[in-house]
């Protein structure tokens, strides 16, 4: 069986849905949207796990192309779980009538580039061959799971399970559960999990900064609030540096008071949000080193006083730079006063071997569990394309071409791979994800356009234009702090993985300001051929 089209997206989350709407309902082209899940929603659809939420407020946590769906869709707390997520998700295919051109179950193999045709040949797990003049990857960020090498692992009795392919049955209430990782995804699920299992033992490698989310319900005035002022709010979102609706600090923190930095901080650390506390304190947190100690010195005070058992909290302090995404949770280090949870440092007590019915560590204690949940994070950013076998001029494979660092032009396209495009590639923008996605598709679709109305239907980026914007990406990180810590934003959670710098780090105004001058001067990054 095969197919021909005018274009085939990957992935049907945020960036796909979005994607398959503008190239079908916008430019006219045949589309094909498809997903190896069994229902839309990307990463939400897999990212199951209890506690799983967005921490982007649920008012800029959204499309905003439909100006009616955004007064018309109600919400009912500072941000949304997964269900949420999923539900305006589906509402937004049956609104615009995605789903007829949406196929479930149907993962790609394979992808080739045809030098003679000028298209690609996709190949799916079904065996269906279907050739597309473009396609688009909307693989997303946080997709391939990253399953630690622990030693006995397949001999657990008990059930394993990774945050990011969270089985729908799975059930931990009154049961003792592991977990392992302590990152966005760990800290949610702990706060979650505490409260229902008989005993919750956290494994944690690396202590977090986490300060609180502030979820809480909103009620109507808060709703007309919102919505009297979207305008406002898009317009400050897209010309902010991350994107997630507040108004970003211009205060350098060394240039106020000790004790004006302690009441800014208090008050973002009452208001809540990872981000706000790092971006909307002062100005130089990620940037300045003094900055971003005091915000540090800050959060572990703040662990002195919750924790009760000071060795506890010793384990829960963080003693390196706050240069990681930030996290927040209600209540996360409160829950370690739990007399049900346990937290144990397996980077100073290693896990030794996983048994048939529990954990052992180095020094011979052993945990039993009938649970253990890996929140050991993903592949990110170029997991998936590596994972798939894809070839562009000259059968080159896209994990040839990112042997030594994944890369791009403008996070969108890739020298060597004409007529491939993808949303949230390697250095695109690190920020709120729904509104660069946004930037993206629409930037995508008007590159589309225009090539084809110039009978140009080959469009590649030059390999001196992704070289220069990677540079410009190095560059970038390199004037901030977060290359100095461990993080998988540079890909440090992955053994073995070359750590590179895999985002646009000077915020979404920046970043559509240079999707707009590449646009405005005619796209002289990419050449634009007949075939």
């Amino acid at each position: 069986m095969s197919a021909e089209l005018d274009a085939v997206v990957i992935g049907a989350g945020f960036g796909g849905l979005y994607m398959l709407k503008k190239l079908r309902d916008d430019l006219g082209l045949s589309v094909l949207c498809v997903d190896r899940a069994g229902g839309v929603g990307g990463t939400w659809y897999w990212n199951r796990y209890p506690g799983a939420m967005s921490d982007t407020e649920s008012y800029v946590y959204r499309y905003s192309f439909d100006e009616q769906l955004l007064q018309e869709w109600d919400f009912t707390s500072r941000y949304l779980d997964q269900p949420d997520i999923l539900r305006y998700l589906q509402a937004v295919v049956d609104r615009h009538d995605l789903a007829r051109d949406i196929r479930l179950e149907t993962g790609i193999e394979s992808m080739r580039f045809d030098e003679a045709s000028g298209r690609w040949t996709l190949l799916t797990d079904g065996g269906e061959r279907i050739v597309a003049r473009y396609v688009v990857t909307a693989l997303g960020l946080l997709s391939r799971i990253n399953v630690p090498d622990l030693p006995g692992l397949d001999s657990f009795e008990g059930v394993v399970a990774h945050t990011g392919a969270w089985p729908a049955d799975l059930r931990i209430d009154d049961r003792r559960v592991g977990v392992l990782g302590t990152g966005s995804t760990g800290t949610q699920f702990i706060c979650a999990a505490a409260p229902r299992t008989r005993h919750l033992t956290v494994f944690q490698r690396t202590p977090q900064y986490s300060v609180p989310s502030g979820n809480g319900p909103v009620d109507e005035r808060y709703l007309a609030d919102v919505r009297s002022r979207y305008d406002e709010i898009w317009e400050q979102v897209r010309n902010s540096v991350v994107a997630f609706g507040f108004e970003e600090s211009t205060v350098p923190a060394m240039s106020v008071s000790g004790a004006e930095r302690e009441r800014v901080f208090q008050e973002n650390w009452d208001i809540g949000n990872g981000f706000r506390f790092m971006f909307g304190t002062f100005c130089d947190i990620a940037t300045d080193a003094q900055a971003n100690e005091e915000a540090a010195r800050f959060i572990r005070r703040k662990i002195a006083e919750i924790v009760r058992d000071p060795e506890t909290a010793r384990l829960l302090t963080p003693t390196d730079l706050y240069a990681r995404r930030p996290l927040c949770n209600n209540g996360y280090y409160e829950t370690f006063n739990r007399d049900d949870v346990t937290l144990v440092s397996v980077a100073e007590n290693p896990v030794a071997a996983v048994e048939p019915t529990g954990v052992r560590l180095a020094d011979g204690t052993f945990h039993e569990l009938d649970v253990l949940v890996l929140a050991t994070g993903f592949d990110a950013v170029d997991g998936n394309y590596v994972r798939m076998d894809i070839r562009g001029r000259g059968g080159r494979t896209i994990a040839e071409h990112w042997a030594e660092a994944p890369g791009s032009y403008l996070g969108v396209t890739t020298a060597g791979f004409p007529n491939m495009f993808m949303i949230l590639g390697p250095n695109g923008p690190f920020t709120n994800l729904p509104p660069s996605i946004e930037s993206q598709v629409e930037w995508i679709a008007a590159l589309i356009e225009e090539a084809r109305g110039r009978g140009t239907p080959i469009i590649e980026a030059t390999a001196e234009a992704e070289q220069r914007w990677n540079r410009t990406c190095r560059e970038i990180a390199d004037a901030t702090l977060f290359p100095k810590a461990d993080s998988w934003i540079f890909g440090a959670n992955i053994p073995g993985k070359r750590q590179a710098v895999m985002f646009y780090m000077a915020g979404i105004g920046a970043y559509r300001g240079e999707l707009a001058g590449e646009r405005d001067r005619g796209y002289p990054g990419l050449a634009l051929t007949a075939g």
